[in-house]
């Protein structure tokens, strides 16, 4: 399994390259898994330079986005419990569930704080002893370590009101379970920076030896990217799957092990419903049974349901790579940065969101 190193060239010289290597090819479909490439791709101007024949496709890689709809009805439940406070990521608030939103449920009257971190929760639970605080500890790999030692953290302060409903997602089992449906004409993998910290990119090693999948893992600057699409566009014309690492000065192969060992010590794997996507086995983390007095659904019974889709949206399919965002029929009319229907178009890092602040196909107002 080869490792290439850190990348750094003339922009042109990149997109020349990209530009003479895909000539030789027939139309490819490369997906960036995570949701920073996504809006990265788009705001450098990097996606418009690439030759037509070469298809970025997103993939499952926005945290939000691939919460089920159960776990935001659940996290609307928990704001009816007595004297609960929920904290929260921005982004989840305006994630649409059965029952509204968190941010209808906020200008209810419901008790919840915006967090920039779990350390702002763990610090507002300390400093409100007298009331229950529920962390929505949602993300990947990249934020799972932050929520592993603030439960470490609460447990050494023996704080009694502090619990996570974990709704942490893991990235491999997620893309296994795409390539092993067997329908999804995918040639190639940008993969995540940040995640790829925590795991390393030897995590990756059974896209290339199972799947015989081209691989990159990338930054988000212009030339970090650039470079992956070079790596896998060479690949592709040589018929040489392997994994290259540009983005060496971040990512080793091993990844962080501090980080990797309080997951172990803190979390279970376990089967986790993702959206549309079905429950994939050992795709998410659970507290260990000896952490359970800070799993938010064992101590207030609260229960994530089944996942759906509001009427209309397909933001399944878009994180999925199976379509692009201006194929559904509600992009940039009735689903708009300002009033959304699905969570690709209210997070930050959505697939829809990207496409509607930053797509070719933007017009005035932000409708294809």
């Amino acid at each position: 399994m080869a490792v290439g190193k850190n990348l750094r060239e003339d922009p042109q010289v990149l997109i020349q390259a990209i530009n003479e290597i895909c000539l030789e090819l027939d139309t490819i479909r490369l997906m960036e898994v995570c949701g920073t490439h996504t809006v990265s791709l788009f705001r450098s101007g990097v996606r418009s330079l690439l030759p037509a024949n070469l298809r970025l496709v997103s993939g499952p890689g926005c945290p939000v986005c691939v919460t089920s709809q159960g776990y935001i009805d659940a996290a609307i439940d928990a704001t009816r419990l007595d004297n609960v406070t929920l904290c929260t990521y921005g982004d989840m608030l305006r994630v649409p569930g059965r029952a509204g939103s968190l941010e209808s449920r906020r200008a209810e009257g419901a008790a919840i704080e915006i967090c920039y971190s779990i350390r702002d929760a763990l610090r507002y639970a300390g400093a409100n002893k007298d009331r229950q605080v529920i962390f929505l500890s949602v993300g990947f790999e990249t934020t799972a370590p932050a929520a592993a030692q603030a439960v470490l953290e609460a447990e050494q302060k023996d704080l009694q009101n502090f619990t996570i409903l974990s709704g942490h997602k893991l990235v491999m089992p997620a893309l296994g379970a795409l390539l092993a449906s067997g329908d999804m004409p995918i040639d190639g993998f940008l993969l995540p920076g940040h995640v790829s910290v925590i795991i390393g990119s030897d995590a990756y090693a059974d896209l290339v030896d199972v799947h015989a999948k081209c691989c990159a893992v990338a930054g988000f600057e212009p030339l970090q990217m650039l470079s992956a699409i070079r790596a896998l566009a060479a690949q592709l014309r040589h018929g040489t799957p392997r994994l290259e690492n540009v983005y060496g000065v971040a990512v080793s192969g091993a990844g962080n092990r501090h980080a990797l060992s309080s997951l172990d010590r803190v979390f279970d794997e376990a089967d986790t419903v993702w959206r549309a996507m079905g429950t994939i086995p050992l795709s998410g983390l659970e507290l260990k049974d000896e952490f359970g007095r800070f799993d938010a659904r064992k101590r207030f019974g609260l229960t994530i349901g089944d996942d759906y889709d509001p009427p209309g949206c397909r933001c399944g399919e878009v994180i999925q790579g199976r379509l692009d965002p201006p194929d559904c029929a509600l992009f940039g009319a009735e689903c708009t940065h300002e009033q959304p229907i699905g969570p690709c178009m209210v997070s930050g890092e959505g697939t829809c969101a990207a496409w509607y602040r930053y797509g070719p196909a933007k017009t005035q107002g932000g409708r294809p």
